[in-house]
């Protein structure tokens, strides 16, 4: 069969596209870019917020239609809106031949190798690797699956770096967030496995590799490891071949000075901090469930900068969260401005099924959620217009991918 697949959200489901392509791949299957050409069309969704979920059921509709008036003869569904809603996914899209979750990466192969469509019945239920059909209608437990060094992988991205998942899942409890409902508990794989896997990427050419997971700086010490993510960095430091090494998705309150110190003291380590702190505005943080407070955020960020010589910080924030007042915003934007992040992303709040903010009153009108979104980037487009200033006459190391 001739596969071709579309891979949407974060990096961390990039990886399991990946290894879902390596699965195939192995199988015997053919992997083809064009839409049109494939016999087996996988699409790999997400379902983090609102717009992830249309541009997914969007994407699959899309594709549908090469089944309708085309070449394929089946079409699969993947990812966290496969996990969240696949017996509504069935029902509503008849053209869909197969869903799996994300616990169900590893059925990829039987899900492309099925009946053709036309067959009886037109949605062909999935076995699992045992046999067992998959269930529907019924509760779920949450996803266990992890990949390892020796699982087939085929890269997506430009051959110079590679996305690197060193675990799975989240322990948070965060109001706003379903993907400890769609992923799972929070699970670090074997550090013994990612420096393979490192090690395999660098034999063929990655450069740069970017560490991810939901809680980067978390990793291990669901194993009990303590300080096993700069231990990690250490041996993959050692790699031969690998000249950068970012990290993404850190947390606020497990980020310890034994991976900062080794960020200051490896130059293959990227200075470069991603630290999603969502909000600043004690009242907000407490309804969303997050750790900490203001003052203890710019305690945090000024320990960094102290540490890490000419680190670069990222973060995204959410606005419009429900109960988030004029003055709430005003004391983000406060934030914002004394911090002076190199990079900020801003999200509108959207209510998501199943997670304990769906209970809060949306209050936040749409239209002021959005005018607080572009106020927000308005004024960190000054912030990194003067950080980009202070740039100019210096020196950098760059890593050439090909012709812009």
């Amino acid at each position: 069969m001739k596969i071709g697949m579309v891979s949407l959200g974060c990096p961390k489901n990039l990886v399991d596209s990946e290894v879902m392509l390596g699965l195939a791949r192995d199988a015997g299957h053919e992997l083809t870019r064009d839409a049109s050409e494939a016999d087996v069309i996988v699409v790999n969704t997400c379902a983090f917020i609102d717009s992830a979920k249309q541009e997914s059921v969007d994407t699959i509709l899309e594709m549908a239609q090469h089944k309708i008036d085309g070449r394929c003869q089946r079409l699969v569904v993947t990812g966290c809106l496969a996990e969240r809603y696949r017996d509504e996914l069935r029902a509503q899209i008849p053209e869909i031949d197969a869903v799996l979750g994300t616990g169900d990466v590893p059925d990829i192969v039987a899900a492309v190798g099925g009946p053709a469509a036309g067959a009886t019945p037109s949605f062909i239920p999935l076995l699992r690797s045992n046999g067992e059909p998959v269930e529907t209608g019924v509760a779920r437990a949450r996803p266990t699956y992890l990949y390892d060094a020796d699982t087939p992988r085929l890269l997506a991205t430009p051959r110079h770096y590679a996305y690197l998942k060193v675990a799975e899942g989240c322990d948070y409890a965060c109001a706003f967030c379903i993907i400890p409902t769609l992923r799972g508990g929070y699970r670090s794989r074997d550090l013994e496995s990612v420096v393979r896997e490192a090690e395999a990427l660098a034999a063929g050419g990655v450069k740069e590799l970017l560490l991810v997971s939901q809680d980067t700086s978390f990793y291990g010490v669901d194993r009990g490891e303590r300080g096993a993510l700069a231990r990690l960095l250490d041996r993959l430091s050692r790699v031969s071949g690998i000249s950068w090494i970012r990290m993404l998705y850190l947390y606020p309150t497990t980020i310890g000075d034994d991976v900062l110190d080794v960020m200051a003291g490896n130059d293959r380590i990227c200075t470069y901090v991603d630290l999603p702190l969502q909000h600043a505005a004690d009242s907000v943080l407490k309804r969303m469930r997050r750790p900490g407070t203001r003052a203890g955020y710019e305690r945090l960020l000024a320990r960094i900068r102290g540490r890490v010589p000419g680190v670069t910080l990222r973060t995204t924030v959410i606005v419009g969260f429900p109960g988030e007042t004029d003055a709430d915003f005003a004391e983000l934007q406060s934030f914002v401005s004394g911090v002076e992040f190199d990079h900020l992303g801003v999200f509108t709040y959207s209510h998501e099924e199943g997670t304990p903010a769906e209970g809060l009153a949306d209050d936040v009108p749409a239209i002021v959620k959005r005018q607080r979104q572009r106020d927000l980037m308005r004024q960190q487009r000054r912030i990194a217009a003067r950080a980009q200033r202070r740039r100019v006459g210096s020196t950098i190391r760059v890593l050439v991918g090909g012709p812009s």
